[in-house]
């Protein structure tokens, strides 16, 4: 599986995408190949593969985010090996169809979660580190902004998310305390929440941020992460070649849960569709240089022929 990449250029320029060598590897680049970049970015990924492949090999990648298409669009101007769609990737069996493309691609890349162009950005509302509107939606013109559905949510269903999503030991005492704070002040920034967060919680992790596992509960919720993913998995066994690969990088156990239960699923011995190869994480150099990188797992599993 090891491959070097050819004319690749330099990521730090564009951002720095997780495991790029693994991925490449992963996929198991053929030269005139169909990839399918389910979660396009900044586009790091999607360079590195095409960077990989021949003349005739073509790159399709999805992306919800506006600034995501606006990146993606060059890159569609530069390469006419490589397509762009702004749509969520529960649409990857359409798209692939409409390409004509169902059955013969040979290989998917999902890398889950929040990108960091998303996070540096405080209008978007993801990083509890940023004064900025509490919004979180992955594309900001579907869906209610998370400052508007915390204004009615009933404290059951605030519990639910923050326990559910967020794995939050004190996901009652937060939902209590929202409910109270709205009656008297809106909560409608990230420092609105942090407040809030910070102080109904009793003790604090170390190392980590009070409202960390409230914010990833909130995006995961607000933007239906969960069946996204469940969908575009079922999907992939639609769209893959016989002998196609499945990579996914995930970034917390609430998804790598649900990668690892789906290979498991499909790989069972007499009706399995596909078969595991194994889970991958990091160096300790990429790590050193790409903090964001550190919680990162990546799993691939191959079609069966």
């Amino acid at each position: 599986m090891g491959i070097t990449p050819r004319n690749a250029i330099p990521f730090s320029v564009i951002h720095q995408p997780v495991l790029v060598t693994q991925v490449l590897q992963g996929l198991s680049i053929q030269s005139a190949g169909f990839y399918v970049d389910a979660t396009f970015g900044q586009g790091g990924h999607s360079r590195a593969i095409l960077a990989a492949l021949g003349r005739r090999g073509k790159v399709l990648a999805f992306d919800r985010d506006g600034q995501a298409e606006k990146i993606a669009r060059i890159l569609e101007a530069e390469d006419n090996r490589f397509h762009f769609e702004r749509v969520a990737f529960s649409c990857l069996s359409a798209q692939v169809s409409m390409r004509g493309w169902q059955g013969k691609v040979n290989g998917i890349l999902f890398d889950l979660g929040v990108s960091s162009g998303q996070l540096v950005c405080p209008d978007r509302g993801f990083s509890f580190n940023l004064e900025g509107p509490l919004d979180m939606r992955m594309d900001p013109t579907q869906g209610m902004p998370v400052s508007e559905w915390l204004r009615f949510a009933k404290e059951e269903e605030l519990t639910f998310v923050f326990k559910e999503y967020g794995e939050e030991r004190y996901a009652r005492r937060i939902a209590r305390a929202i409910v109270a704070c709205r009656k008297h002040s809106p909560i409608q920034t990230t420092r609105d929440l942090v407040a809030v967060i910070s102080k109904a919680k009793p003790f604090h992790e170390r190392n980590k941020h009070p409202a960390t596992r409230c914010f990833q509960a909130l995006r995961i919720f607000i933007n239906q992460e969960g069946e996204e993913l469940t969908a575009g998995l079922n999907q992939s066994l639609e769209v893959l070649a016989p002998g196609g690969r499945l990579v996914v990088v995930s970034f917390h156990s609430l998804e790598d849960r649900c990668v690892k239960t789906f290979i498991r699923e499909h790989s069972k011995k007499a009706v399995g569709e596909l078969d595991a190869l194994g889970k991958f994480r990091p160096s300790e150099e990429e790590v050193l240089h790409n903090r964001r990188a550190r919680s990162a797992l990546m799993r691939v599993a191959e079609k069966r022929a």
